[in-house]
């Protein structure tokens, strides 16, 4: 199982996320840096924790149509493998960040256009390079579904992988930075049960040791982490077991 440090970027900076609840975000203090600046916290997660693979939040562009694109290729070129979410309305804004050369690119239900402009991203890029996200909050999905035609967050799953991507993220919002575990646990065991060879990412509420054994045990391919990291819930002895 792989461990995804994640980067939450509001007005430039990374944020603290959490339940969801955007507008009370502020910059994260954290016991790997001093500073809030993405590049400095990017290098604290593979200096300090031997995380080089980063998932990259970027609110801006989701929340205010203002992607830090020249950030992103920053990390980048500082050796970071990424993969951001950028509120991709259009087959142009992930050209722009794979150009930059961000490893991965994930459509985010919250601001998806639905199972068709999913297809059109995987055939464009290539399904290696798309990740869909189930964008949730409280266990119902984020965004407009009218294209999807369904509010049910398995079915909605189930059409974005038939439009062709072959990984997907469980996210539960609510449950990021409240300290009281995993909630996706039922609903990525749906999908691995169903989808033979489909790679399930998860997140949101992942505090411990013992939070990340459980993970582990759904079977799925890797785990979003942010606070357990921050606060030193979660540290270099128990990543080293578990990537």
């Amino acid at each position: 199982m792989r461990i995804f440090p994640v980067l939450d970027l509001l007005d430039g900076v990374v944020v603290r996320g959490v339940a969801g609840k955007r507008d009370e975000y502020r910059p994260v203090e954290s016991c790997l840096a001093a500073s809030a600046d993405a590049l400095p916290m990017a290098r604290a997660f593979r200096d300090r924790l031997g995380l080089d693979e980063l998932y990259v939040a970027d609110l801006d562009a989701i929340l205010k149509d203002r992607p830090n694109l020249s950030l992103c290729r920053a990390l980048a070129e500082d050796g970071f493998r990424i993969m951001v979410d950028a509120g991709l309305r259009d087959l142009q804004r992930a050209r722009n960040f794979l150009d930059a050369s961000c490893k991965i690119v994930i459509a985010g239900l919250e601001t998806s256009l639905g199972p068709e402009h999913l297809r059109s991203l995987c055939r464009e890029f290539g399904a290696e390079r798309v990740i869909f996200s189930l964008d949730m909050k409280g266990g119902l999905p984020l965004g407009d579904l009218s294209a999807w035609n369904t509010s049910d967050p398995f079915e909605i799953g189930t059409q974005a992988i038939q439009s062709g991507v072959q990984r997907i993220i469980v996210l539960d919002l609510a449950a990021v930075g409240v300290d009281k575990g995993l909630c996706t646990a039922d609903l990525c065991r749906r999908f691995l049960d169903q989808f033979e060879g489909l790679d399930v990412i998860t997140g949101g509420g992942v505090r411990n040791v013992d939070d990340l054994k459980s993970t582990e045990l759904l079977g799925v391919d890797g785990v979003l982490i942010a606070s357990a990291l921050h606060d030193g819930g979660i540290g270099r002895p128990e990543i080293e077991s578990f990537c």
